[in-house]
């Protein structure tokens, strides 16, 4: 295929505003919280295999809570989870009652976790294939590409399709040895075109992922396509709309419930800090540069925590000190579990912390909610730490009354759920 060829194709991903490169992968902040938490998922999964803890099932596992904070990417991970549910008719995929497969699967997630060098990683995908775990296919690509974004590019039916056309292929959507031969293409060919795209293979990815959609038409001197392909393409388009549609409208609840709480924090009389990557946003005409802090004040933390905590929703700091009353994760339908791991991280970098923390989520949420704080990792992990649950509708319909009658943060536990005690 010519370079420039594909160039033509980059630049017209890259300039689709509705592509996943605009709707997923230069979404900043918004994507990149997820590779800690999937991470810090992934060794949770290692430790429990250890431990003998991890189950017989994928619900309730601590991989389900992985695969949960990788389909919230949406599109190009939609049914990423889908190949690690348990099959008990098939007996697939075999990491959950056969032990010495789980061992095998939790050594590959343990060595990929502590990986530093390619080839590293490229001998622990060759071991797991070559132990030929039933069931457990090349899909795991979609857990390593967030451990090493440049060297493993996810993997499912719609990037292989996008794969197999662009490149004349036939690689099979099961097979190991496909996926490697895949694999090596992407790098070699992304390598051209990076300096255009991304060293994150997950951008080249997300161009497959399209052309096997039927939303981005191969044309000109790359490909041609018949009339049926570019109804499938219009068809796949509106669908993609619609879903970019809603995703806007969820981003908006969001920002109602931040402004909410930037409103009742400066009632109270504190500073308030909104996540650094939405400082640009706005609601009802009132822009959150305006209504905040600049910036965290600095503090004695590692970068790595700094980077976490600036990106918590809405900090509430106490006039003329950088000390932290109140912190709140805005969780609409974004995993709970990433949002209690930022919080922990705060409360754990502030000696003798006794600032408030809060999740912030949907009336409907109150159950996941509950259940998540009470899982034995954060009933341990947490019990010197106050954190609650406030809900949307609660925040919302008594917002008036807490500006107008609160004195300080303590006000908010006359709405707050306090996390179950076990």
């Amino acid at each position: 295929m010519e370079k420039t060829a594909l160039l033509e194709l980059v630049d017209r991903y890259k300039s689709d505003p509705e592509s996943v490169y605009n709707t997923w992968f230069v979404r900043g902040e918004q994507r990149l919280k997820a590779f800690r938490a999937i991470r810090r998922g992934v060794r949770d999964t290692v430790d429990a295999i250890a431990a003998q803890s991890f189950g017989s099932d994928f619900k309730g596992s601590p991989l389900e809570f992985v695969l949960s904070a990788i389909t919230e990417q949406k599109q190009v991970f939609e049914g990423a989870a889908h190949a690690f549910f348990w099959k008990p008719k098939l007996r697939i995929p075999d990491i959950y009652e056969n032990q010495l497969n789980k061992q095998k699967f939790g050594a590959f997630l343990s060595s990929c976790l502590d990986a530093k060098r390619e080839e590293q990683v490229l001998v622990e995908l060759s071991r797991l294939a070559a132990a030929e775990i039933k069931g457990l296919g090349p899909a795991v690509a979609n857990i390593i590409y967030f451990l090493h974004p440049t060297l493993v590019p996810p993997f499912n039916t719609a990037i292989l399709n996008g794969f197999n056309f662009l490149f004349g292929e036939k690689k099979k959507l099961g097979s190991w040895g496909s996926y490697r031969d895949m694999r090596e293409t992407i790098i070699q060919t992304n390598v051209e075109v990076r300096d255009h795209l991304s060293k994150d293979v997950g951008a080249f990815a997300g161009l497959l992922f399209e052309i096997g959609s039927g939303r981005l038409l191969v044309t000109g001197s790359v490909q041609s396509l018949l009339e049926p392909a570019k109804i499938k393409a219009e068809k796949a388009a509106r669908a993609r709309h619609e879903s970019v549609v809603a995703e806007e409208n969820e981003e908006s609840e969001h920002t109602k419930i931040q402004h909410v709480l930037i409103k009742i924090g400066r009632a109270l009389n504190y500073r308030v800090h909104v996540a650094r990557n939405d400082r640009h946003r706005s609601y009802n005409g009132e822009a959150f540069s305006i209504l905040t802090v600049p910036a965290l004040p600095q503090l004695d933390w590692p970068p790595e925590v700094m980077e976490t905590v600036s990106l918590i929703d809405v900090i509430w700091l106490r006039p003329g000190t950088a000390e932290i009353v109140a912190a709140f994760e805005v969780e609409k339908s974004t995993s709970i579990y990433s949002g209690i791991l930022r919080l922990e991280d705060l409360a754990r970098s502030i000696p003798g912390c006794n600032c408030n923390l809060f999740l912030v989520a949907p009336d409907y949420r109150e159950r996941e909610v509950m259940a998540q704080l009470a899982r034995p990792a954060f009933r341990d992990d947490l019990t010197d730490i106050r954190l609650a649950f406030i809900p949307f509708g609660d925040l919302c319909q008594h917002c008036d009354a807490l500006c107008k009658f609160g004195e300080d943060s303590s006000i908010l536990h006359k709405i707050a759920r306090a996390r179950p005690r076990l």
